[in-house]
């Protein structure tokens, strides 16, 4: 069982085996980047987000507790970083604080360009980024890591019911603003 062996992983790491935490990485790092990455829109915003989920990984691993699978804990560490890296953006355009290098690197190095059908990934990254957070991450969790309602309710700390309304109204808004963009 994968949680079996993530757990034999940490014991190893809180013992001093550094070589665990490097094949943690090896598992979840794409995984990591890829939630940041949808629940951001862009590679530069992920790519910070899976540096700082790595960081607290490593430092606070060792206080894990084994009562949730590692992969709902990280999980949950990314989703918080990803929400506050959209505040700091919130706060920034409140702020009019320019990056000049933001929209000119935003795309540079981007992983999503490997991908056959980038229109449509575009649009669905577009789409996605006009949803509300909540109803975004629900969305993302569901359909990219095909997690069930009750893993996402681990993970986000919501009821499942209130992430089921979530989800409908998400689905109900990307699948309105995907038909839309075709017709145009």
């Amino acid at each position: 069982m994968a949680e079996d062996k993530d757990f034999q992983y940490v014991r190893r790491f809180i013992d001093g085996d550094e070589m665990a935490f490097n094949l943690l990485v090896q598992k979840y790092q794409q995984k990591i980047y890829w939630h940041a990455r949808r629940m951001l829109g862009n590679h530069m915003d992920a790519d910070e987000v899976t540096q700082e989920v790595l960081i607290v990984l490593y430092n606070k691993l060792k206080s894990f507790n084994f009562k949730s699978s590692l992969f709902t804990w990280i999980y949950r560490i990314t989703a918080t970083r990803s929400i506050n890296q959209l505040n700091k953006r919130k706060l920034k355009r409140f702020l009019f604080i320019e990056d000049s290098d933001y929209d000119t690197l935003k795309d540079s190095g981007d992983i999503i360009g490997e991908i056959e059908n980038k229109e449509k990934v575009n649009k669905l990254d577009n789409i996605l980024k006009q949803l509300p957070v909540k109803q975004r991450e629900v969305f993302i969790l569901r359909n990219f890591d095909e997690l069930s309602y009750e893993e996402i309710a681990e993970i986000t700390g919501k009821s499942v019911g209130g992430l089921k309304a979530n989800y409908f109204h998400a689905l109900k808004k990307v699948t309105e603003m995907m038909g839309k963009n075709e017709n145009e």
